[in-house]
């Protein structure tokens, strides 16, 4: 059980990398990410632009910290602090990896074409933090409360929804976000489960 958790976190992480190193290094991959990244962003009117510029801030670490708060004030401090802490550690790690990869946004790339409807975020493109946070967080905290299929199936379509944010609005490509959710996922896979009382 615990070398197929390993497995799997490393697999997922591997997965994230090889996605970076592909756009990077192969451009017919990075051209369809753009082909892919100008299809989204394109604009599908102003509520949708509504709507997801207010979920985005769903993969902050502030959210993350208020969802942490809501948490412990309802007697689960246990799984608030472990949830919170892996999402900390996600964002340290993707810190990391945007400083190595220096990948430009879409906007320093294509300021002509791309729209961007909030404003340029610090730091480079891959991998996406926002998806990856919100990931690590909703896995840990799903294993921790013991949560069933129909809310798991939720939080990931919350996770995807948040992703899928950061393309339209134009601050990160497809490649960024589903690497970011690959990461939330390794880092949630590979973090300790809470022992048992």
């Amino acid at each position: 059980m615990g070398s197929g958790r390993w497995v799997w976190g490393a697999g997922l992480f591997a997965g994230a990398c090889a996605l970076g190193i592909a756009v990077t290094n192969h451009p017919e991959v990075a051209e369809a990410d753009r082909d892919l990244f100008d299809a989204i962003n394109a604009g599908h009117g102003p509520e949708a632009d509504r709507v997801l510029v207010t979920a985005t801030e769903l993969g902050s670490l502030y959210a993350s910290g208020a969802a942490a708060a809501s948490l412990f004030g309802t007697g689960r401090g246990r799984t608030a602090a472990r949830a919170f802490s892996a999402t900390f550690a996600t964002w340290l790690v993707l810190q990391g990896l945007k400083k190595v990869v220096d990948r430009p946004r879409p906007i320093d790339l294509d300021a002509h074409t791309a729209r961007q409807l909030v404003s340029r975020p610090n730091g480079m493109s891959w991998p996406s933090s926002h998806p990856a946070v919100l990931t690590a967080f909703t896995r840990v905290a799903a294993r921790d409360l013991e949560l069933g299929a129909v809310s798991r199936c939720a939080l990931t379509a919350l996770d995807a929804t948040v992703a899928t944010s950061r393309v339209y609005l134009g601050v990160h490509y497809p490649s960024d976000v589903i690497s970011g959710l690959l990461i939330g996922r390794a880092v949630a896979r590979l973090w300790p489960r809470r022992r048992r009382s």
